[in-house]
């Protein structure tokens, strides 16, 4: 499946995924919420913990700063961070309860403390140019991602960092194509392994849909530049299949 053109491209995610995005991916992530972090071990053939040291990697900070994780889920990008840092003030939101239900219990466990909002990420209820860093983890294929970046540009103080990570669309047809084909089986197999409900077991085609009209690394970076960010990096790894960006919030003349 080719994707529409870029400029394009927004209106054209959410034209396809809007009932999916709205109505079941609430059930899903409330499905998969108990052994959402397993289910990721297994599908990644253990190396969850080696892509969430990948972005770590990406991420600078400093002492005090505070911090928002969008879409946080079970807030390993939170622990991971104050595992670093102790001092940060760190914040999460997403939309699923259930989900952060398992990120409070995960933080708590280990004597942190991860300020939850639950809300849809697309209006953040947070003043301007508030975070001096905001996360953004496996969750952008099932967002309006102008519209989610635009308001983490909102909420950036001037000179804020934007760290991103993601799977993405790669840019070689037949790399793709045996990605999907890997995707389609750890889709089934760790529904199988783990007896996933029927809000998550019919969701297995959207997910590889999602990324058949997702964007490439490259597209990310245009899109960040085009809403105003600088500086904006990136780096892939598996042949495009995953991306790493950070940009920056410009400072105010």
């Amino acid at each position: 499946m080719n994707p529409p053109p870029l400029a394009a491209r927004e209106v054209a995610r959410e034209e396809r995924f809007q009932m999916v995005w709205t109505q079941e991916l609430n059930r899903v992530f409330a499905d998969v919420a108990p052994y959402y972090d397993r289910a990721n071990y297994v599908a990644s053939l253990g190396l969850w913990d080696w892509f969430l040291g990948k972005f770590m990697a990406t991420v600078d900070i400093r002492p005090g700063e505070r911090v928002l994780d969008v879409c946080a889920g079970t807030n390993a990008i939170g622990i991971a961070l104050l595992n670093r840092e102790p001092t940060l003030e760190v914040h999460a939101i997403d939309r699923s309860r259930e989900m952060q239900a398992v990120g409070r219990q995960r933080a708590e466990a280990r004597g942190f403390r991860v300020r939850s909002v639950i809300a849809d990420v697309h209006t953040l209820p947070f003043p301007d140019d508030h975070f001096d860093v905001v996360t953004l983890q496996f969750a952008s294929r099932h967002l309006r991602v102008k519209q989610v970046w635009g308001e983490i540009l909102r909420v950036l103080k001037p000179g804020g960092r934007f760290y991103h990570c993601d799977m993405l669309r790669p840019s070689s047809r037949t790399v793709e194509t045996a990605y999907y084909a890997y995707l389609r089986f750890c889709l089934w197999f760790t529904g199988f392994v783990f007896r996933s409900g029927p809000a998550a077991l019919n969701c297995k085609e959207y997910f590889i849909h999602a990324l058949q009209m997702f964007y490439s690394a490259e597209e990310l970076s245009r899109v960040l530049e085009e809403l105003g960010y600088c500086n904006v990096t990136s780096k892939t790894v598996f042949s495009g299949m995953m991306g790493f960006h950070r940009a920056v919030k410009p400072q105010q003349a």
